[in-house]
Formats: structure tokens, sequence, C-alpha cells
């Protein structure tokens, strides 16, 4: 079952069982989807395409969730980690910073790269070692410049 299914298929749960904030949540997701879909003329979404739009509306509501406690808004604080909590059900357990780092001495050794020069091939040949796992781009940047500096 792809992931546009098993979010379609949690969200009649949902319905089913007035979980209101889980529902809410997936009709938000099922809505960007669709959205998706209708740019790009698709009838259904890679999992990689859904999964980037997972990540998307995790990252936002963890950032708006920080807004509001600066706000002193604990109130829709509290929504909006409830909402991210939901939407990680969705998102795979992120890449270890050891597996990034032994993919990037890896990637390094076999593009025998030797400075800064080599950073995009390095950061290149990582993210596609790592393709639709949940990785942080940010992360692999700042191994591959501290393994390449070290040359």
């Amino acid at each position: 079952m792809t992931l546009q299914e098993t979010i379609n298929t949690d969200l009649k749960t949902a319905l089913k069982a007035k979980d209101e904030t889980v529902l809410g949540t997936l009709r938000l997701l099922k809505a960007e989807i669709q959205y998706e879909l209708t740019k790009t003329g698709a009838s259904e979404l890679t999992d990689t395409a859904v999964m980037q739009i997972l990540k998307s509306n995790f990252k936002r509501r963890k950032d708006t969730a920080v807004e509001y406690d600066k706000a002193n808004r604990p109130d829709l604080s509290s929504k909006e980690i409830q909402e991210a909590e939901v939407i990680s059900r969705y998102i795979p357990e992120e890449v270890s910073d050891e597996e990034i780092s032994k993919a990037v001495t890896e990637a390094i050794g076999e593009l025998n790269a030797s400075g800064a020069q080599d950073m995009g091939k390095v950061m290149g040949k990582v993210m596609a070692k790592f393709k639709g796992q949940n990785i942080d781009g940010s992360k692999v940047s700042s191994l591959a410049k501290q393994a390449l500096s070290a040359r």
C-alpha cells in the first residue's frame, strides 16, 4: 500500500472514530496531496513526493509551535504539537549520524575527493544512497564539510 493510500485509509478510520485531531490533520495532508496531483496532472504521487509533503508539514507544525510558545499561547502550541505527532507516524525514523558519517567517508573514498571543491559530488552520492529515507540534508552537509576539511 502506498503512503497516499495509507493516509486515505487512516482518514476514513479517524472519521469513523471521530478523532478530531487526527481527522483534521489528515484532511489537510490529503488536500495538499490533491493540490500536488492537480499541479502535476498525475493520478497518484510517488511515496517520495508524499514524503516531501509530510516532512514540510511536520517542520511547519514544529516551527509554528515554537512561535506560539514565544507568543505565550500554549493552547495553540499544543494543537500544533499534536498535529506534528500525527504527521510523524507516517515519516520513517531519521537516518542516524553514524550512518551518514559512514556514507560520507565511503563517498569520499569512492570519489577520491580531496577538498571543498568536491562537496557537491559527495553530497549527491550520499543523498542518492539514502533516497526515499528520512535524511536531513544539513547534517549531511556539515558532516561532509568536516570530513573534507580534515583532508
